[in-house]
Formats: structure tokens, sequence, C-alpha cells
């Protein structure tokens, strides 16, 4: 039943999640909630696992919640259930867009995803600053003496990684998340 239960939930990810790997966060986030499979603090640390691991973000996650519950046979399930929607949608549209490539309304709908995956990319980064930046249960009316909840190292080591990003972009992106480990382990963030 789990394993099911792990197909039906993916491929709702994999059918809704337009835009990337990144796309699939606000539903990795409600599945969290309603399925308890793993919690916020898991899905960023699935989060940290899938960005350093080659592969597409969305399917890693998957893969590793899949393992994370079911073993391997719940990552294969996983993994299957969130790139069969896409597979099957590419082959449909596929069809039709050879016959309608040129139509102002596919020019429009596809116009029209943009701004909505990138809002609910925005929400789940959102919510992933507060979580990192924020001491807990802080949030509920933050005021003036608040911003002594505000996590400062850890904004601080955003920013100069941030910062080091841009200046070094020569730079394997693997060193940045070595000195954001190595800073996180010696300040105790």
């Amino acid at each position: 039943m789990i394993f099911l239960q792990l197909f039906y939930e993916f491929f709702k990810t994999g059918l809704f999640a337009v835009g990337g790997g990144l796309a699939t966060l606000p539903f990795l986030q409600e599945m969290s909630v309603r399925t308890g499979w793993f919690s916020l603090t898991e899905l960023q640390d699935m989060i940290a696992v899938s960005e350093s691991t080659p592969g597409p973000i969305g399917v890693n996650m998957a893969t590793y919640c899949g393992f994370t519950t079911a073993g391997i046979p719940g990552a294969v399930v996983a993994t299957l259930g969130l790139i069969m929607p896409s597979f099957i949608v590419i082959l449909i549209v596929a069809g039709f867009l050879k016959r309608f490539k040129d139509s102002p309304v596919v020019a429009a709908v596809f116009s029209g995803l943009r701004p909505a995956s990138t809002a609910l990319i925005a929400a789940v980064l959102l919510s992933l600053f507060v979580s990192n930046f924020i001491s807990s249960g802080a949030w509920q009316g933050l005021s003036r003496q608040s911003l002594s909840v505000v996590r400062w190292p850890a904004l601080a080591l955003a920013a100069v990684v941030f910062a080091g990003t841009k200046m070094w972009k020569k730079l394997h992106p693997g060193f940045f998340l070595l000195f954001g480990a190595a800073a996180g382990i010696l300040l105790k963030l």
C-alpha cells in the first residue's frame, strides 16, 4: 500500500510541478505536513542533498523521500511517480505542438506558466528563509525588540557565500558548500 501511495503522491507532484525541480518544493512541503513521511527540517536536508548530488533536483528529492520512506523499492517507485507525468505530457504535447506551434493561445499559456511557477518557488524560499534565519517561535508578531531573534551569524554566512559566488564565479559550487559547512560547525549555527 505504501508503494501505491508513494507513486500517487509523487505522480501528483510531477503533474503540477511546472518549472523544474524547485517547483516541487510547495508540493513536498504540503506532503510533509499531510503524510508525515518527513519533517520540514528533513525537507531542508533533502534540498541540500538534492542540490549537491548530480541530476535533477526534483528527481533527487523524490528518490531521497522514497528511500527514507520505503527503502530502495520506495525510491524507485517515488522517482517513477515523479517522472511519469512529464513523460506522458511530453508525448501528448509533442503531437499537438507540431500542429499548434504558431498559435497565440499556446504562446499565452506558456507565458502565464512562468510567473505562476516563480511565485510558487518564491513562497517556499520565503518559508525556508524564515526557518533558517529567524529563531523558532519568533515569527509571530515581529517588532523592534524582535531583532534579537534574527540569527545574525546564519544571515552573515549566507551573505558571504552569496557574495563569494558572484565574485569568484570560476570556483566550483562545492567549495562554497564546504565553506558553509565548516563555518556552520565553527559558529555552531
